[in-house]
């Protein structure tokens, strides 16, 4: 997806790295840029080590290259770019590189997919023999994060199939918009368990990133892995409007809207080249309450009999959707969000 952005000349820089002595000024010099756009401590120490992975890969390569870094704007929010660009022999295994704990030739070990984490966007472009050209962006967060978990009432119920479980959930409020989700690892067990963790993470650290480009950094995130399917919703304008998106076989439906629900499912795995999701969006109002569930939960439930438990806690509905309707044979999860009635 092209990234609409204007890059604001106040904040640039470009450095030649060839050699271990190179890497020092051109960290320092993205340390202060990053400080500058406005950027907390915690955030340029981690923009520190992005930078850090890429100028010491570099020289790890054998060629050298460049390290180029300026600010840029979308939408009247600012970030900074950071670009690498080398001529040596370029980065077989894209896909793997993008893995935590995967150096690429050497670096500090963090990898690509820490890279990944530590930035709203990451691009690779490399052959063999051609180079490799690595741009990321990091976009300041220009939200508050605060508990304003009075306005909401949230309802989970989760089983496993086995000692871990391969299904999660993610719950984020800021301003007056509030995220939540359910996260699926494919499988069961340890495995499923830490693509569905490791997702969960990843979506708490970009939260207020466009839904495309949360989906962009997971697929990204669990190359490599057995991957996930995940659905979100966003709820926004003092919870006036729902937006949702979803990948894979989890399912979302509204009880008592006024409004009808439909969710566009786009089928695929995260991590396994996903397509990417289609947003919808539509109103929400106080009588609403929004169920989603992983597939461990049959999708062929009815909402007969169950009208009446939306004025019940979104726990009892979760707990009641999951006892009636849970399999045995899967991870089973479900999710409530409903506006909390003054």
């Amino acid at each position: 997806m092209a990234v609409q952005v204007t890059t604001a000349s106040e904040v640039e820089g470009e450095f030649v790295v060839r050699e271990q002595l190179d890497v020092g000024p051109a960290l320092r010099a993205v340390g202060l840029a990053a400080k500058s756009i406005g950027f907390p401590a915690k955030e340029c120490a981690e923009i520190a080590l992005v930078a850090s992975e890429l100028a010491t890969n570099l020289v790890k390569h054998g060629a050298g290259g460049k390290l180029l870094f300026g600010e840029e704007v979308r939408s009247g929010q600012r970030g900074l770019r950071i670009e690498a660009l080398d001529d040596g022999g370029g980065i077989a295994e894209i896909e793997r590189a993008q893995q935590d704990g995967f150096s690429t030739r050497g670096g500090l070990g963090i990898g690509l997919g820490a890279v990944n984490r530590l930035t709203d966007e990451l691009e690779i472009v490399s052959g063999i023999g051609r180079g490799t050209r690595v741009i990321c962006r990091k976009w300041l967060q220009n939200v508050r994060v605060v508990n304003n978990a009075q306005r909401w009432q949230i309802g989970v119920a989760s089983r496993p199939k086995l000692l871990q479980n391969g299904d999660d959930t993610v719950m984020k409020i800021w301003d007056d918009d509030f995220l939540v989700g359910v996260i699926d690892g494919v499988g069961h067990g340890a495995l499923a368990h830490q693509a569905a963790r490791a997702s969960r993470l990843y979506v708490e650290g970009h939260f207020d990133q466009p839904m495309a480009m949360i989906f962009q950094g997971v697929e990204r995130l669990c190359r490599g892995t057995r991957g996930v399917v995940m659905a979100l919703a966003r709820f926004r304008k003092a919870a006036s409007e729902l937006e949702f998106a979803s990948v894979g076989n989890i399912e979302a439906r509204l009880l008592c809207g006024d409004a009808p629900f439909k969710d566009v499912v786009r089928r695929g795995i995260l991590g396994l080249r996903a397509p990417q999701p289609d947003v919808v969006k539509c109103a929400w109002t106080c009588a609403d309450a929004l169920v989603i569930h992983s597939d461990g939960v049959d999708a062929r439930w009815s909402l007969a009999g169950l009208h009446e438990l939306v004025r019940l806690d979104p726990t009892v509905i979760a707990q009641e959707v999951l006892a009636r309707h849970g399999k045995l044979t899967d991870d089973a999860t479900v999710l409530v969000v409903a506006r909390r009635r003054s």
